[in-house]
């Protein structure tokens, strides 16, 4: 029989456990959350509801991001076994250069909105994990700036066209003398989508503070000191604009985009050329024998085209397409490391992440940015663990399976 016993002050306070004392308040919630969906929540608690909505939404009834998410719910892991991985490598090639982790940070919009220290928190966390960041054109830091604060990071430079033929040309010219390693051609934008979280928050470019705004914000002193103590918050890129960001593709960018035009940039631009936004394989396969470098399947996050393909299911037909002439990657619907695991599994050279790492910088700045790759590399790791696979190159098209409901 247990015997009890009256327990001591001593006996109760020592099963209480104490705080780090070496952890931040931040620090401390951010390692409570075990994947990128509690980054999020956190994320959510953090910003005002139309920052939220901005990063967390997408085009019309938001189907074509939902079916994406979905499809990697659909995944089936067929691991092989008496395999040794104690040892797990996680670097890939990218474009002929080594890279640490096979994930890249993909280029996004307004993200000083996000987070008032922005690309730079962001490039920070590129930088200590040896991960290309991509800066966009709609970025609110400048080509020089990124480029002066990380001189050693992969960088790359993703390009919108403009209406302006002069403009594209200058920004070109000031990547290349940056030392920006590739430029990314954005094509699945000749106008904006229509995104109603937008419309319905009232968020213009840029941010005009009405009534609805205003109560919104007085519940986040925050981020609301930060905004109004720094840098107006402006594209680096595009001074003055509009409305919507819906309404500012359509105003700026140029929708006579053709694969004319693709050559006149491939003739311009002398260092590695990708090609964003490809969504079939007659597509890809004009685009590759164009010269470009390389291509990523994408739905732009769901942002775009509601009922857009899904990138994921269209994945492996492209690579067989055209794997030997182009690398390819992939991008949309991505929020595990498992995910990761899928879509390299089904062929792709590497994937690009968007609203995972702004979740994080919206969850704790470049803390919460470090945290969303030390989840995902943790989950990474586990899934090739446990299917077999001690190295990238060991992940191939057997070890997955995609059921159609």
């Amino acid at each position: 029989m247990i015997k009890r016993r009256i327990p001591s002050i001593k006996d109760i306070f020592s099963q209480i456990g104490s705080p780090n004392r070496n952890q931040s308040a931040l620090e401390r919630k951010l390692s409570y959350c075990a994947d990128i969906w509690d980054i999020r929540a956190l994320a959510k608690k953090k910003v005002p509801p139309l920052v939220f909505d901005y990063t967390d939404g997408a085009a019309g009834c938001e189907l074509s991001l939902k079916r994406s998410r979905d499809a990697y719910a659909r995944v089936e892991f067929m691991p092989k076994v008496l395999r040794d991985v104690s040892q797990i490598d996680l670097s890939v090639d990218i474009l002929g250069t080594k890279s640490a982790l096979p994930y890249c940070f993909a280029p996004t919009g307004f993200t000083r909105m996000m987070h008032y220290m922005g690309e730079f928190a962001v490039s920070n966390a590129a930088k200590e994990f040896n991960l290309i960041y991509v800066l966009s054109t709609l970025g609110t830091i400048s080509i020089e700036d990124l480029a002066n604060h990380a001189p050693d990071l992969r960088k790359w430079f993703q390009l919108y066209v403009s209406k302006e033929k002069e403009k594209n040309e200058a920004l070109l010219s000031k990547a290349e003398e940056n030392g920006y390693e590739a430029v990314i051609l954005t094509v699945d934008t000749p106008v904006g989508g229509i995104r109603n979280r937008d419309i319905r928050n009232g968020l213009t470019i840029p941010p005009q503070i009405n009534l609805k705004a205003l109560l919104q914000i007085t519940l986040y002193p925050k981020w609301w000191f930060n905004l109004i103590t720094t840098d107006s918050l402006e594209f680096a890129t595009l001074k003055s604009s509009k409305g919507t960001v819906s309404d500012l593709l359509s105003s700026v960018f140029d929708s006579t985009v053709s694969f004319d035009d693709l050559k006149i940039l491939r003739e311009m631009w002398n260092k590695k050329l990708i090609v964003k936004g490809v969504q079939s394989i007659e597509d890809a396969k004009k685009i590759a024998d164009l010269g470009v470098d390389a291509i990523i399947i994408s739905n732009h996050g769901g942002r775009q085209l509601d009922k857009a393909n899904v990138p994921l299911e269209v994945l492996p037909d492209i690579v067989n397409a055209v794997r030997d002439k182009i690398e390819v990657y992939v991008d949309g619907g991505i929020m595990t490391g498992s995910d990761i695991v899928t879509a390299l599994a089904f062929g792709a050279r590497a994937v690009f992440l968007g609203r995972a790492y702004l979740y994080g910088i919206m969850a704790g700045g470049e803390a919460g940015v470090k945290r969303v790759i030390n989840i995902l590399n943790k989950e990474i790791t586990t899934t090739m663990q446990l299917i077999g696979a001690s190295s990238i190159n060991e992940l191939h098209p057997e070890m997955v399976k995609l059921r159609k409901s």
